[in-house]
């Protein structure tokens, strides 16, 4: 299945390419990428993943866009299933070279758009590390909702690994609210 296009001002949100393959390496073996998210992957994991993203969008009809920024592509934004729990989730991935530019909120916001709007999601979630404070805060700018009650231990992280601890973050299409980027909570207001 092809991916449909999303656009916002400065971002294109596409379907992946051959040619994307080495960036996306790139990113997904990048330590400071990587560092609240989990191990460096190699070549084969990096390409593997591509292909499960891709099977993806065959089998539910959306999935995880590569995001392209002046032309180049720069990460990722989009919808997954998650393997151990019902749900759409929202996620991203930026290369740390493109970090602070507003890419992963802005491309965040229109997934949300188009997951409530195209898709018809009663509800979309996400979920990081405790210790993941930059995608939390895109999380927040987004507005997306914490559920305290709904933290966890993540079922794919190791016990006694520092990532295993995550948040869980929730949007409903009632409490969806497109245009201006909310404000972050004072805990992340004057952090970069």
């Amino acid at each position: 299945m092809t991916a449909t296009v999303l656009s916002t001002d400065r971002l294109t949100l596409r379907g992946w390419r051959e040619a994307d393959r080495e960036l996306f390496h790139a990113m997904n073996s990048d330590p400071v990428v990587m560092a609240t998210i989990g191990p460096l992957m190699t070549r084969a994991q990096s390409d593997a993943f591509m292909n499960r993203i891709t099977q993806h969008f065959d089998e539910h009809g959306y999935g995880v866009w590569c995001v392209e920024y002046d032309g180049e592509a720069v990460g990722y934004t989009g919808f997954m299933v998650p393997w151990f729990r019902d749900g759409v989730e929202i996620g991203w991935r930026i290369r740390s070279d493109r970090w602070g530019l507003g890419i992963a909120p802005e491309a965040g916001r229109e997934c949300l758009r188009h997951g409530f709007d195209d898709l018809d999601f009663a509800e979309i979630i996400s979920f990081t590390a405790v210790t993941n404070a930059n995608s939390r805060r895109v999380m927040d700018k987004i507005g997306l909702r914490r559920d305290a009650d709904g933290d966890f231990d993540h079922p794919g992280v190791p016990d006694g690994n520092p990532l295993r601890p995550h948040v869980l973050y929730r949007l409903t299409r009632d409490d969806w609210q497109p245009g201006p980027e909310p404000r972050a909570p004072d805990e992340y207001r004057d952090r970069p």
